[in-house]
């Protein structure tokens, strides 16, 4: 491969050094994401992207109406299936109901061990 060809193909590089510091300071400084993208006049996404490989981001915290947090019918299910001593085949099943039965039926199990 010529020094031309390397040149060529070398990869372009999306932040310099000091956009990333920038960047990483501005954004402990509580600086939002959106700004600091349009300020570099690049995605919401890409800036995203290279606060988590710089191992800052904390991903936004969603919460139920009520305010709690929200657990995902997965997480019902595992638990179910743990409690009931299921095989990891019915475990898989249980994903399929609904989610508020889940919850109810989750519920009903923490109570009763309780």
């Amino acid at each position: 491969m010529t020094f031309q060809e390397k040149i060529m193909t070398a990869k372009a590089v999306n932040y310099t050094a000091e956009q990333t510091a920038k960047m990483v300071a501005d954004y402990q400084a509580g600086v939002t994401v959106e700004s600091i993208a349009t300020a570099l006049g690049k995605s919401v996404r890409s800036v995203v992207a290279k606060l988590s490989r710089e191992k800052v981001y904390v991903a936004k915290t969603y919460t139920t109406k009520t305010g709690e947090a929200v657990v995902k019918k997965d997480a019902h299910a595992d638990f179910i299936g743990e409690a009931l001593g299921l095989t990891e085949a019915d475990t898989e099943s249980l994903t399929k109901a609904n989610k508020v039965a889940l919850a109810k039926i989750a519920d009903f199990i923490r109570n009763e061990k309780a």
